[in-house]
Formats: C-alpha cells, structure tokens, sequence
C-alpha cells in the first residue's frame, strides 16, 4: 500500500502542477507522521528535481 505522500506526489506529477492544496496535504501529512521513510523522501526528491526541471508548475495560493 503507498503512503499518503507518495500518492500525492503521484497526483502532481501526473497534473504537472503543484497545487496549493497537493503541498498543503504533504506538509500536513510529514507533521502527523514526524518522521519520512526512504520511498517517500524519494519520492519528493523527485517531485523536487522535475520542478527544478521545469517540468512540474508550482501554482500559486490565490
């Protein structure tokens, strides 16, 4: 079973877009857990190096 992280970062990669509500669902999810596993520290070094890539959009809070 994925973490809840892992599926949220699935979700921005496959919308390709960060969403206000994507990154406040993993922030609220790595509070509640207080600690992050390998699979999902990779995970979001992936998401961070396709943004850095340019090929994953950060929307911005309205």
């Amino acid at each position: 079973m994925k973490s809840m992280i892992r599926r949220l970062v699935e979700e921005a990669l496959y919308i390709k877009q960060l969403t206000p509500s994507i990154e406040n669902e993993i922030n609220y999810e790595l509070t509640r857990l207080g600690h992050i596993s390998d699979s999902d520290f990779e995970a979001l070094e992936l998401l961070m190096s396709e943004m850095d890539a340019g090929r994953i959009q950060l929307v911005p809070s309205p």
